[in-house]
């Protein structure tokens, strides 16, 4: 096992192996149909030095809720250590967009679509949007909402469906916004280099990718492309996201959250 940065231990309580078909161990993080995922997701835990054989990993695969209180967990935890001089407030429950002051007159408008069944064709009512989780800051006065400072998504995995929802629901808090925007980004722990090129390619949707084991991964797709284990194309698109800096450690998140 070799240094895999400050979020090792961050990654390892979510990070592991678990019962899959025929009763064989596999990543919990890896698409069991697909080899190189696998590969991947596999020498992942072993650059995190997490021992092969042995069921580990708190995570549920089904679930993205674990991965939702470990980032709002690790956020309040870290957001004063950069900056102590703001009153950071954490969501992690789920909160309608329209509670923040950048926001919050869809309130008035989704009671016009209600009572309307003409605006709800037209305008449907996905504006109201509930972030996985959610850093905010005070209002002005006492008497004016939080502002909606981030809106962080939590993807376990990568599958094309997530990444059509996370580019909807943020061009919804782009279209929608008055005043300035929140900071857009994802977290996950999807270990295929394709399917994160996937989300971190666009147009303006989302700000970055945040990766829970971004060291290790780094180290596994060089490992196991040296050895041409992988594919080249799984190689590439590791090195533009990482180049182009669209896919970031986990670690950086906080601390980009603060100085914002």
């Amino acid at each position: 096992m070799v240094d895999m940065g400050s979020n090792a231990e961050f990654a390892a309580t979510l990070l592991g192996w678990r019962l899959g078909n025929k009763q064989r161990l596999v990543p919990n993080t890896a698409d069991t149909s697909n080899p190189a995922s696998i590969a991947i997701a596999g020498t992942l835990l072993d650059k995190l030095g997490i021992p092969r054989g042995i069921q580990t990993g708190t995570a549920d695969p089904r679930s993205g809720r674990p991965l939702e209180k470990a980032v709002a967990e690790s956020l309040r935890q870290d957001l004063p250590l950069h900056d102590s001089g703001r009153a950071w407030h954490v969501h992690e429950a789920p909160i309608s967009i329209s509670e923040f002051v950048q926001y919050r007159h869809l309130k008035e408008l989704d009671k016009l679509v209600r009572n309307n069944k003409d605006l709800r064709v037209t305008l449907g009512r996905d504006y109201l949007i509930k972030p996985d989780v959610i850093v905010a800051l005070p209002g002005r006065s006492r008497l004016e909402p939080e502002f909606l400072h981030a809106a962080v998504s939590c993807k376990w995995t990568i599958r094309s469906d997530r990444v059509q929802n996370i580019r909807h629901e943020n061009n919804q808090m782009i279209r929608h916004r008055r005043e300035r925007l929140p900071h857009l980004v994802t977290v996950t722990a999807e270990p295929l280099p394709t399917r994160l090129s996937a989300i971190a390619r666009g147009t303006g949707e989302l700000d970055a990718v945040y990766h829970i084991a971004y060291a290790a991964l780094d180290a596994a797709v060089h490992d196991l492309a040296s050895r041409g284990r992988i594919e080249p194309n799984q190689f590439e698109a590791w090195l533009e996201c990482k180049d182009l800096g669209r896919v970031r450690p986990f670690t950086d998140l906080a601390k980009t959250i603060a100085l914002w």
